[in-house]
């Protein structure tokens, strides 16, 4: 049985106690909401923090809120049932909808959060093991060892980022707030992640992530699609945000965002290029799945043979757009890749 290391558990009952908490206890503390991902880890001893800050209690962390103008924001501690009945997400933004409703299991997404889920930590074959299994193996480079086996001579670690909110998210042009104990700073949240397995956020571990906003919906459409094994229960091992503000039937800007393929959300900014200003067709769609195919570079470091991972970018990409020029095109789709 895999069992938790010793820990100080702190409850604060504010932002302000929160960020007082971890700026004195060090870099041997870290937040935690859920849980569902770190608790995990820990028992796995890929984490090992000294003190835990739980952020459960924290009412100005929860919730759903329409900001003037159309936007939205979204708590971080919010969990992801809830968001579930929301109508600002289950109404207005149905993508966001649909990806959070595939994470995990109903009984996990209770007590997982949104913010969580943003914040997950990488994932690889090699380093989701327990403790004996990776010693085995002399580690990997992203916990205790030198070596990343995805690729033995990478000087850097190659786990995957594997949320399902952030592709939809980024495509959606949603930016976060994070707070710190002697400060504060908004960024897109595609500004968030950066290509290092080990270090993927550009945040320091005394800030809070304490805001998700949403910009006005303002003629956008979009949809999310996911690739797994099981279709109850698993990380995508590819995951495809796409959104497109249209005027009438021209698209007028495009978004596609490609999620556990690499260690950061990968923008295929080319494919999107060739879908702004004109019709959204069959023949921009094709063309535009084939330039998103080749930014799509997995490797072996999560599920399913790689090479084949790398040709579903191009379908997935293909069955986000159409769905957003037509759910009925999204479901029929879905429908032909699994009958049952």
């Amino acid at each position: 049985m895999m069992r938790l290391p010793p820990f100080l558990y702190l409850a604060p009952r504010s932002v302000r106690e929160a960020l007082s908490m971890i700026a004195g206890e060090g870099p041997q503390a870290s937040f935690v909401a859920g849980g569902t991902d770190l608790y995990p880890n820990m028992k796995r001893r890929h984490q090992t923090p000294k003190t835990l800050v739980a952020l459960r209690r924290l009412r100005e962390l929860r919730g759903v809120r329409r900001l003037p103008g159309g936007g939205l924001r979204i708590g971080p501690m919010a969990t992801l049932t809830s968001l579930e009945a929301e109508a600002p997400v289950r109404r207005d933004r149905p993508a966001l909808f649909d990806a959070i409703r595939s994470i995990s299991t109903p009984i996990l997404r209770n007590m997982g959060t949104i913010g969580g889920n943003l914040l997950l930590d990488t994932r690889c074959n090699y380093y989701d093991q327990s403790y004996e299994w990776r010693r085995a193996i002399n580690f990997c480079m992203k916990c205790e060892g030198e070596t990343c086996w995805v690729a033995p001579g990478s000087e850097r670690c190659l786990a995957v980022q594997s949320s399902d909110s952030a592709p939809i998210l980024c495509a959606l042009g949603a930016r976060v707030r994070l707070k710190g104990p002697r400060s504060e700073r908004e960024i897109p949240l595609e500004d968030l992640y950066q290509e290092d397995g080990i270090r993927y956020l550009k945040k320091e571990p005394d800030e809070l992530l304490s805001d998700i906003l949403l910009p006005p919906v303002d003629g956008v459409r979009a949809s999310y699609k996911k690739l797994r094994r099981r279709e109850a229960f698993d990380f995508p091992v590819l995951g495809v945000g796409a959104a497109l503000r249209f005027e009438g039937e021209t698209v007028r800007e495009a978004r596609i965002f490609l999620g556990a393929v690499s260690s950061s959300p990968v923008r295929a900014t080319e494919a999107e290029a060739l879908l702004v200003g004109k019709a959204l067709t069959d023949e921009s769609i094709a063309a535009a799945a084939d330039r998103a195919y080749s930014v799509a570079r997995p490797l072996d470091n999560t599920d399913f043979e790689y090479a084949w991972r790398k040709k579903m970018a191009r379908v997935f990409v293909r069955d986000a757009l159409h769905a957003v020029r037509s759910p009925a095109e999204g479901r029929e789709a879905d429908r032909r890749r699994d009958p049952a």
